[in-house]
């Protein structure tokens, strides 16, 4: 198992690099990237994993431009730690913090790039995500998170685009430890839990020209909080991040749909006085179909595909619109004053939540 991640010092257990330190089956080691041209145009999430105590390798990306939902996906066997490259998908650290490359080689499906990612801000540490059922640790992960832009090339269905930082914006994490991954497993007592539990998962990286905001919370029905963050970083390095305090939401929905059609974030107890921000979705993805983030039974992260599999999916959005729903990926205006931003608004309402009105699964707004 020597690989060439061996020849640096960067060792943290007594192993070789490609065993990691736990047996956990759902231990990953993960890039999200997504991409956007700060309007309604398109919008893009790419993403790559490594599953050490499951021997494979997989990469994403998913695309919406107009009405298409379109997906490339690759899985592979796990060797070397240090390739980071699955079939015509590869990613490369330029400069560690700073610079990634992104690359989708011409293909047999409808998307392809060749794209470098620079931060607009340092590296940012996001608080760490613990949470146990039954015992059991269930996620235990470290992530960081920054805001930046793109430059290269992009392809979709014979569309090519020119990509320049001034305006192809982005944001991306890097996450690794425990989290469900690969095949379902038996769900043993996990089987008897009561279907009217639920929750939200809202998480709003927004970059604007001098700073960032990172917003994550994560509630359950009574909105009991098991992760948040609310922090300001300067795009000026020297700048010391502003922690904002409690954050809170108020979001809108459209009627008959838990779909959210604007948002209010605010930071009461942020330094200074109180700060709201307005969000205005653009465009989005629903970047749990086809990209293996647990919502198809057939392609989940870290489920072993066999030696090599490349393939392409693609929904149209007013015809299959059955068939996306989950975690959803916003394209959003951020607006704070006078300042303009744009950014991601992520978020998940599953099940009841009680601030909302929503007292099971099958409800929706009024």
């Amino acid at each position: 198992m020597v690989s060439a991640a061996d020849d640096y010092p960067i060792h943290q257990i007594a192993e070789f690099i490609r065993h990691v330190g736990t047996g956990d089956r759902n231990f990953y080691d993960r890039y999200y990237f997504n991409l956007h041209a700060c309007s309604d145009e398109l919008m893009m999430v790419m993403g790559m994993g490594q599953y050490p105590n499951l021997a494979t390798q997989d990469a994403f990306v998913v695309v919406r431009r107009g009405d298409k939902h379109r997906v490339v996906r690759a899985s592979r066997e796990l060797g070397d730690r240090m390739d980071t490259s699955v079939g015509p998908f590869r990613v490369e650290v330029i400069e560690g913090l700073k610079k990634v490359r992104f690359v989708l080689e011409p293909n047999d499906h409808d998307i392809s790039f060749d794209l470098m990612w620079e931060g607009a801000m340092p590296a940012h540490e996001e608080p760490r995500h613990f949470s146990r059922a039954y015992g059991r640790e269930v996620m235990n992960t470290s992530r960081f998170a920054q805001t930046g832009c793109w430059t290269g090339t992009l392809t979709i269905a014979g569309e090519t685009f020119e990509v320049t930082p001034d305006h192809w914006w982005g944001t991306r994490d890097r996450s690794w430890g425990v989290r469900p991954v690969g095949e379902p497993e038996p769900p043993g007592i996990r089987a008897t839990a009561a279907r009217g539990g639920g929750g939200m998962w809202n998480y709003a990286p927004m970059q604007f020209n001098d700073y960032s905001i990172l917003y994550i919370c994560q509630e359950d029905r009574a909105g009991k909080r098991t992760l948040e963050e609310a922090t300001r970083i300067w795009a000026d390095p020297d700048r010391e991040p502003e922690h904002l305090g409690r954050p809170e939401h108020a979001h809108e929905f459209e009627s008959g749909t838990r779909w959210i059609k604007a948002s209010t974030l605010s930071f009461p107890q942020a330094p200074g006085g109180p700060i709201e921000v307005r969000v205005t979705p653009l465009t989005h993805v629903f970047v749990g179909i086809g990209t293996g983030y647990g919502f198809d039974q057939d392609w989940r992260h870290g489920m072993y595909q066999g030696e090599l599999v490349v393939q392409g999916l693609t929904l149209d959005m007013n015809e299959d619109k059955d068939k996306l729903f989950g975690l959803t990926d916003q394209m959003a205006r951020f607006e704070l004053g006078d300042d303009v931003g744009y950014g991601l608004h992520e978020y998940s309402l599953m099940g009841a939540h009680d601030k909302y009105g929503f007292k099971s699964f099958d409800d929706v707004a009024p």
